[in-house]
């Protein structure tokens, strides 16, 4: 049997109080996610948030059912209405919390670097699909951010040799511990996109800025570093940047894969044709829209 909720012991005997006392107002758990409602959270966010709270797993809402008649411990209460606030104002729930899963991997992330994106997990099962069959791949990640693409394929191919690249020390130093909390070899350095690569790589991917400066969805990522999210006008910039300059440290053979925005494949298998890759393609994310563009560097 699940133990109730922690409460603080009373030194004395509690009196009989009148309706409406301090000690009467603690609410349970299913009046806190009901007021968190009421300020406009979404529901799952805001169990997200009170399991949080209370120091329990996210994936334990189950468990909030079952014990949503018990009382709040004060302290408790306050913490998650603090988050919900929060929430409210816009800040990510993986902020709040501290983690976001990524493809099986528990990542700790910040307002240092983005929040990984579930669509992203497209990106990293085709790079994944790249590698089969060969042995002891080279894999550079460009924008590594919190580490999660290439967190999550060395997680999958342990025999590769992946690198990673973040021009931002911040999320070099994310990256970084993330892979030594999960005992993952992944190499990390801080650099602008391609400076200081070598050649001969098997797969080069990236999840890189791709919104236009004056894109009206950016207010509402204003929690979320403007650097990693931003790409000249159009969008573009960073892009075309490395569809440029990746093909030349591909071995024959070695993939080139971009994630861009859900209205630039055609400008993005463009720039991968004109950069002389073959098999150029585009992939849907997980609501049907081609979200995800590769090439291969010919033989």
């Amino acid at each position: 049997m699940t133990a109730p909720l922690p409460m603080n012991p009373a030194p004395h005997p509690e009196p009989d109080l009148a309706p409406g006392s301090a000690a009467r107002c603690s609410p349970t758990l299913a009046q806190a996610l009901a007021r968190a409602a009421t300020l406009g959270l979404d529901r799952l966010d805001a169990q997200i948030l009170l399991l949080h709270s209370l120091g329990r797993g996210r994936h334990e809402r189950a468990w909030l059912l079952a014990h949503d008649d018990e009382t709040l411990p004060d302290a408790v209460a306050s913490r998650f209405d603090a988050l919900c606030q929060r929430r409210r104002a816009g800040e990510p729930v993986a902020y709040l919390v501290g983690e976001k899963e990524f493809h099986g991997l528990p990542l700790a992330v910040d307002a240092r670097v983005l929040v990984p994106r579930p669509d992203t997990e497209v990106l990293v099962d085709w790079a994944l699909a790249v590698l089969e069959g060969r042995s002891a791949p080279r894999v550079l990640d460009l924008g590594t951010g919190s580490g999660a693409i290439a967190l999550a394929i060395q997680h999958r191919r342990t025999d590769a040799r992946v690198e990673a690249v973040d021009r931002s020390a911040d999320a070099v130093a994310v990256a970084r511990a993330n892979a030594q909390r999960l005992g993952l070899a992944v190499t990390f350095r801080q650099a602008s996109w391609l400076d200081g690569a070598s050649d001969g790589y098997d797969l080069i991917v990236s999840n890189p800025p791709y919104i236009a400066e004056a894109d009206p969805h950016l207010p509402a990522l204003a929690h979320e570093p403007r650097s990693a999210l931003v790409a000249g006008a159009d969008g573009l910039d960073d892009l075309r940047h490395l569809a440029t300059r990746a093909p030349a440290h591909l071995r024959a053979g070695g993939w080139l894969l971009l994630e861009h925005g859900w209205d630039q494949a055609p400008a993005v298998q463009a720039l991968l044709a004109r950069a002389g890759l073959a098999g150029v393609e585009t992939r849907p994310d997980l609501a049907g829209i081609g979200r995800c563009t590769g090439g291969s560097r010919p033989a």
